[in-house]
This record gives C-alpha cells, structure tokens and sequence, in this order.
C-alpha cells in the first residue's frame, strides 16, 4: 500500500524548507485553502502555472440506478469542484508520458 501525506507532514515540510514555524505554515496553508475555495465557490477559476487549475463545474440533471435495487432514481443537477493539473504537475508524476508528448 501506498503512503499519504497528511496536513501536519505538509505543514511540516513547509515549515522546514521556509524556515518557518509550523504555526505560520500551517496559517498559510489555512489562507491558500481559504482563498481557492472562497474563489471557487464565487465561480472564479484559480491558475497556478505549472501545478494546475481549480475551477467548478456544473453537473446536469440525471438518472441513476439504486445498485441495491435497481430502480432508477432522479440526480438533481450539481455544481462540483475540479482540478485540472498543469503540464510540470504532469510530467512530475509521469516523466515518460511528457516525453512521448514532446516527441510528438
């Protein structure tokens, strides 16, 4: 199984690699957060170049399936959050893959 980063280890890192305290990491943390889901939720998209785009998303209304039963349900239409990652984010996570991109 894979591990996970939690906040404190974030927190953490931050703090070490900005020489800062974890109080104060941990409170920009707390802003950057604040900040992409207050401007998210206005509808505003949030670009950070080279790691990726948070945005919402509208969902339409439609009809799903109970899975214990069967019987078709009506889902109301939504609005979600999205995130799309950008292309260093990208070819971080899989080197290979940008290169085939660049090769093309």
């Amino acid at each position: 199984m894979k591990a996970s980063m939690n906040r404190a280890e974030l927190v953490e890192i931050l703090a070490s690699k900005n020489d800062l305290s974890k109080a104060a990491a941990n409170a920009v943390l707390e802003t950057l957060i604040e900040t992409v889901q207050t401007a998210v939720k206005k509808g505003d998209t949030v670009q950070l170049v080279g790691f990726g785009t948070f945005k919402s998303a509208k969902r339409a209304a439609r009809t799903g399936k109970n899975p214990s039963t069967g019987a078709a349900l009506k889902i109301p239409a939504s609005t979600v959050p999205k995130f799309v990652a950008g292309a260093k984010f990208k070819a971080a996570v899989d080197p290979k893959a940008a290169k085939r991109k660049a090769a093309k």
